[in-house]
C-alpha cells in the first residue's frame, strides 16, 4: 500500500439547519455533502494538486459515464496534456477495505474510460496500477503527472 501524507488545507465546511455538513469543492465550485468518501476525495484532490503537482484543470470530479446500459459516476479522472483520460481514481471511506471488490469496480470503469493508470484509495493509503500488456500491474508509488 502506498502511504499518503496529506498537505494542510483550509477547507470550507458548513452545517445546515438539518445538521448535515457540507464541504466546498474548489474544483466543482459547489457545496457537496460531507460524507466519509467525500472527505477522502477532497483530501486526495489536495494531495494531487499540492504534493504531486497535477494541474487542476485536468482533474474531473464525480461525473457521469455509461457502463453498458448503466449510468455510473467516477470519483476522479485525470487527463493528460493532450486532454485524453490518463488516470482513474476510486475513493472510498476510511472504513472500507481496499480489496478486490474495490479494484474490480475501477477496472470495470476502465472499460468505459480506458486509462493508463488506476488508483484506489480509502484515505489511509492507496494502491496504484499501470496498464501492462495483459493486465494492470501494481506500482510502488503514484506516478508524477509528467510521466
Amino acid at each position: 500500500m502506498i502511504k499518503i501524507y496529506y498537505p494542510p488545507h483550509s477547507y470550507k465546511i458548513k452545517e445546515e439547519e438539518t445538521g448535515r455538513e457540507y464541504i466546498f469543492d474548489e474544483l466543482r465550485k459547489q457545496w457537496v455533502r460531507l460524507t466519509q468518501e467525500e472527505w477522502v476525495r477532497q483530501n486526495f484532490i489536495q494531495y494531487l494538486l499540492q504534493v504531486k503537482k497535477y494541474p487542476s484543470s485536468y482533474i474531473a470530479v464525480e461525473r457521469k459515464m455509461k457502463l453498458g446500459e448503466l449510468d455510473k459516476r467516477f470519483d476522479l479522472l485525470i487527463f493528460d496534456s493532450a486532454a485524453k483520460p490518463w488516470m482513474l481514481i476510486e475513493c472510498k471511506g476510511a472504513n472500507i477495505i481496499l480489496d478486490n471488490v474495490v479494484l474490480w469496480q475501477v477496472i470495470h470503469y476502465n472499460i468505459a474510460i480506458p486509462v493508463k493508470y488506476l488508483v484506489i484509495t480509502n484515505g489511509q493509503g492507496c494502491h496504484a496500477y499501470v496498464k501492462g500488456v495483459m493486465d494492470f500491474e501494481p506500482l510502488p508509488f503514484l506516478p508524477a503527472y509528467d510521466e
